[in-house]
């Protein structure tokens, strides 16, 4: 998940580094060579629609990478689809990517396309899963996706949400509390348990499940509060890949819950 690091710490450490580019060095000579009024060069700075071209670019590489993990999935046998073994690779790789870019932003450029191609195969294969379970489950997905982010950023930009501190704080450790119960239900998973409700039809496992798409349609807000407070303080300009690579996480993160939660709804 991106967002516990998209804050404001962030955006001040990204706009003191962009500051600094064209900055005398206190170890050398006191009084610096001038090309007399020209201003000194910078790498560029951020801008919403940068981070949008680049989101635009990490979609399309996910998307591709979709249609070829759609494409492995083995339905000789409708009742036991066969998943490549590069899917559980993409889901690795993906992770991977997420915590590099936690600690290098500067890589997002290079991770993050990284990050569209590993998920999106996985994204690709869970997807057909679906929808040789459930036909018709995928558009509705994708459908439900696009409304919530849509409904998600017209709030954020009539007030009606308000990314405060408070708001970020609690948003955040819900998100950390849900991925770490996530994690735990992943590793029973794998001893051959399992966490009944998360798959279940009944009202709480609903409402779970419509708690966690809550949440990550919250996680959108944050994003888009990043992205414009980020622009306005003027970070370098690598930061658009580096929101572009947040949102597309959060924008996958809500895809799963919404196929989650409309499984369970079908099912009823």
């Amino acid at each position: 998940m991106a967002n516990p690091y998209l804050n404001d710490k962030a955006i001040e450490a990204a706009a003191a580094n962009q500051a600094g580019w064209g900055a005398p060095d206190p170890t050398t000579r006191s009084t610096p060579i001038t090309d007399g009024p020209v201003s000194a060069w910078h790498p560029g700075v951020m801008t919403v629609n940068g981070t949008l071209t680049a989101t635009g670019a990490l979609m399309a590489l996910l998307l591709v990478s979709a249609a070829f993990g759609w494409s492995a999935v083995d339905t000789a046998d409708p009742l036991n689809p066969k998943f490549p073994a590069m899917a559980m690779i993409g889901v690795v790789v993906g992770v991977i990517c997420a915590i590099g870019v936690h600690f290098k932003p500067t890589l997002a450029r290079i991770l993050g396309p990284i990050y569209a191609i590993g998920e999106g195969f996985a994204l690709g294969a869970i997807s057909k899963g679906y929808e040789n379970w459930q036909n018709g489950i995928v558009v509705q997905a994708v459908g439900a996706t696009l409304g919530v982010t849509l409904v998600t950023f017209v709030l954020y930009r009539t007030n009606v949400i308000k990314v405060t501190d408070r708001f970020k704080r609690t948003v955040i450790t819900a998100t950390l509390g849900l991925m770490l119960f996530y994690l735990v239900s992943f590793v029973i998973s794998l001893f051959g348990g399992s966490v009944s409700f998360l798959n279940s039809t009944s009202l709480f496992s609903i409402g779970f499940s419509i708690l966690a798409a809550g949440l990550a349609a919250a996680n959108l807000a944050i994003d888009f509060d990043f992205i414009e407070k980020s622009a306005k303080a003027g970070v370098p300009k690598y930061m658009e890949w580096y929101a572009a690579f947040a949102l597309l996480v959060t924008l996958v993160w809500l895809y799963l819950e919404m196929l989650r939660l409309l499984s369970k709804l079908n099912r009823r």
